[in-house]
């Protein structure tokens, strides 16, 4: 089993498999916007597991199989044994001899672990507490499309230092770019939990504005995440200072794009002005998640394409 190829954190890839990923993910995107037809995965059957509610991630994950020829599978923990208490290793065992490729978006990293670690086929992380490597994978392939290569560049995190962040913080350290993070007092990254293995890309700042000066891209998230709503009253007084704005956007590099996971609380995280405005590259971000993700599937069960 040990062979087989997983996506758990984005650090399971190297840069040279990141570079043939995006671009295939723009082969595989043109081949989309032009009505091709491109069904490589037909007969092959997609599990989506989901502990975590989500729109993004189910729709980009089962359109984007049915695109490539062939079928996802809804599961809902409340609708399976996993949600009476069935063993992960179990589940895993079972689920992996009747389907070919699963997706799992869930609660903590250990899950996934416990599940790829029992898996006969490839597991790709839908998100966890900890990481979401699909939606940087997503990001960064959009930056690319927009700006070019990332490498050498500025990304600045203002707010909560949660999975999103984190997994930029290991796509700067794999793909060679730098991360500013401004989070408030309290809420500051923590590197072990971050999964970094060096600091060399990375700076806190106390003041966001600082953080965003002269930053190729500025992106956040929502102040509180999946999980944490009891702390929502508390973290509004704390994030107060910590909204991506137009005084924000206008100290980051002229060409700066803004960026946002999704979904977005305007007048929040992020002002309507900035979120609705020119330099805002959101709905792209979103749409690309569909193709990013068309790549890495492709890529866990077939290897590398040569086009």
């Amino acid at each position: 089993m040990s062979t087989v190829k997983h996506f758990l954190q984005f650090k399971d890839f190297t840069r040279e498999e990141f570079d043939y990923l995006f671009e295939r993910t723009r082969w595989i995107k043109e081949q989309f916007k032009a009505y091709q037809r491109y069904w490589p995965l037909a007969d092959r059957t997609l599990v989506m597991i989901f502990e975590k509610a989500s729109t993004r991630t189910r729709l980009s994950f089962e359109a984007g199989m049915q695109q490539l020829g062939g079928s996802a599978i809804y599961l809902n923990t409340r609708d399976s044994q996993l949600g009476r208490g069935e063993p992960v290793e179990d589940a895993a065992q079972v689920i992996s001899r009747m389907s070919d490729i699963v997706m799992i978006r869930t609660f903590e990293q250990d899950i996934i672990e416990r599940f790829a670690a029992n898996s006969r086929v490839p597991l790709i992380n839908g998100l966890t507490n900890e990481y979401h490597p699909c939606q940087i994978m997503a990001d960064i392939y959009t930056f690319i499309e927009q700006r070019g290569p990332i490498q050498g560049k500025t990304v600045a995190w203002i707010g909560d230092s949660n999975n999103v962040c984190n997994t930029w913080l290991q796509a700067a350290e794999v793909l060679d770019f730098n991360v500013h993070v401004s989070t408030p007092p309290g809420y500051e990254v923590e590197a072990e939990r971050a999964g970094l293995y060096g600091t060399g890309h990375f700076e806190q700042f106390a003041d966001p504005m600082e953080a965003a000066r002269g930053a190729d891209l500025v992106t956040t998230d929502v102040w509180t995440s999946m999980g944490f709503e009891a702390e929502n009253e508390e973290r509004m007084r704390d994030f107060a200072d910590w909204q991506v704005d137009a005084d924000m956007m206008r100290v980051a590099r002229p060409e700066a794009v803004f960026m946002h996971c999704l979904p977005a609380h305007r007048g929040e995280e992020v002002s309507a002005e900035v979120i609705d405005g020119p330099q805002s590259v959101v709905w792209d971000e979103a749409e690309n998640r569909l193709h990013v993700q068309k790549a890495l599937m492709e890529y866990l069960l077939l290897g590398r394409i040569n086009v």
